[in-house]
């Protein structure tokens, strides 16, 4: 819990920070009218281009964000950090609301920002609901391609959001932080689509599992919450064949998702799975204020010779 605790405390963006202060707003033209917001710290070094991926209800903003990109950033490294849809102050762009199954308009914003590496070596990093599109990155790569792209890590992913949300009503201070984080999002984008959505009973609900059942067959393509959570399970086999290795790394003490779940599943040659004893949700510190474990992890892959 105290792990998961310093992953979003906000002492950790104190200093400075080259990479917010290189930091362009970059709007991503997703295809079917989509428009997804992020933002691009271009390196004069350039050695590669390093992607983030937020958890559910963050943003680009989020302190293992903005800690992560810098450590990255002062490697060498231009950094892209993308929002979600409806995250990251970006309600107005798109009249519909975020879903996790939004896979499509994820990885179209991802190669779009890989783009952006200009021949330079390209790698992903996901966090929780990121670590999830991550993996869901990875599989897609069967059949699809990332120009560029050299490796995958994905930290303290969502592999079965069944064995994750009961977690999160079950831990008062979870299901606070998410309901909390959850509920402004929908009133926000009810005052910007009153037409469109009334969610005045649903946020009645004081449970994440309860508002999402009641959202779900309303403003959705899904029917039952069963159903959606199925929608975007990582299934055992979906990383066995994968052309771009990735890097899991999950903790026992993760009070969000099951290492059970990570540990099913099967991963091809060059992958790897990493699950420490003690790390939390986010977390991995070795210090209060030095690089986490997963900083000097990464930057050694994506930067062998320092």
């Amino acid at each position: 819990m105290v792990q998961t605790a310093l992953a979003s405390q906000k002492f950790r963006r104190r200093g400075p920070n080259g990479m917010l202060d290189a930091a362009e707003d970059v709007i991503l033209d997703c295809e079917d009218g989509v428009r997804l917001k992020g933002s691009y710290s271009p390196h004069p070094d350039h050695k590669a281009l390093v992607i983030f991926l937020h958890g559910w209800e963050g943003s680009q903003d989020s302190t293992y964000m903005v800690s992560c990109g810098r450590y990255m950033y002062a490697q060498g490294a231009s950094v892209f950090r993308l929002n979600y849809r409806d995250h990251g102050d970006s309600h107005d762009l798109n009249e519909g609301l975020f879903f996790s199954t939004r896979f499509n308009e994820v990885f179209n914003a991802v190669r779009h920002a890989a783009r952006l590496g200009n021949g330079a070596p390209v790698y992903i990093v996901g966090f929780s609901l990121g670590g999830n599109f991550a993996l869901r990155i990875a599989r897609s790569l069967r059949d699809l391609a990332i120009p560029k792209l050299r490796r995958i890590f994905a930290i303290s992913p969502v592999v079965d959001p069944w064995g994750a949300a009961p977690l999160v009503d079950s831990n008062y201070l979870y299901r606070r932080y998410f309901l909390k984080k959850w509920s402004a999002s929908l009133r926000k984008k009810q005052a910007l689509y009153p037409h469109l959505y009334d969610f005045t009973d649903a946020l009645k609900n004081k449970r994440v599992l309860g508002l999402t059942e009641q959202i779900m067959p309303l403003y959705s393509k899904y029917p039952r919450m069963e159903d959606y959570f199925n929608a975007y399970r990582v299934d055992p086999d979906d990383l066995a064949k994968i052309p771009v290795p990735v890097d899991i790394i999950a903790a026992r003490d993760d009070g969000v998702i099951p290492d059970r779940d990570v540990r099913k599943l099967t991963l091809a040659p060059g992958s790897r799975m990493i699950i420490h004893d003690h790390g939390g949700h986010n977390g991995f510190f070795q210090s209060l204020l030095g690089p986490t474990w997963y900083d000097e992890h990464i930057a050694d892959l994506v930067f062998p010779e320092r």
